[in-house]
């Protein structure tokens, strides 16, 4: 009976653990961001290489990064930005805006491809920071990556002043130092 017990403990131990398990995801970078000077390639590992077979009939491609220097247990249990780091936007929740701050620190930034060769993807810029990882990229298709009935409208005043300014991860670090404020799960960027 208690060798029973035991194998019932077990069983019920190794489900949980799996169960678990199905909920968690490994992400493995294909490469990284380079930006040297003026220049700024993808740089990818040389086993993805036959992957970009194709991309350079493209002009633009998505590529999908980590938020690596915000990777804090703090940074990722903030749900709510004011946008654009300016406290006078209302209050936003983390999934309505471009915040570098999100539970899982996945960033998408389209790109102007300028070249392909071999496993390295030269473009007009990206808003990662040098070393950067990278997680994939999709080519951008017109018909399919823009919505003919997307409303820009009904978006916030916030939202419009920045498409006219067209500020960038990048720009925004650089105007704050890379300092931030967090005030009860709030951030000030």
């Amino acid at each position: 009976m208690k060798r029973l017990f035991i194998l019932a403990f077990l069983f019920i131990l190794l489900f949980a653990t799996a169960r678990e398990q199905k909920e968690q995801f490994i992400l493995k970078p294909i490469g990284k961001v380079s930006k040297i000077e003026k220049s700024t390639k993808l740089i990818l590992k040389k086993k993805y290489e036959p992957a970009l077979q194709g991309l350079d009939k493209n002009s633009h491609v998505w590529v999908l990064w980590w938020f690596d220097r915000n990777d804090t247990v703090e940074k990722r249990s903030i749900l709510q930005v004011h946008p654009c780091g300016n406290p006078e936007n209302p209050l936003t929740g983390v999934f309505a805006c471009r915040s570098p701050y999100r539970p899982n620190l996945i960033a998408l930034s389209l790109c102007r491809i300028l070249s392909v060769e071999n496993n390295i993807v030269e473009l007009e810029k990206i808003d990662a920071f040098d070393e950067t990882p990278i997680l994939d990229l999709k080519p951008y298709i017109p018909g399919y990556d823009s919505a003919d009935d997307a409303v820009t409208s009904k978006s916030p005043h916030w939202d419009r002043r920045v498409k006219k300014k067209k500020f960038s991860l990048s720009s925004l670090m650089a105007l704050t130092g890379g300092k931030y404020e967090s005030r009860e799960g709030v951030v000030l960027y």
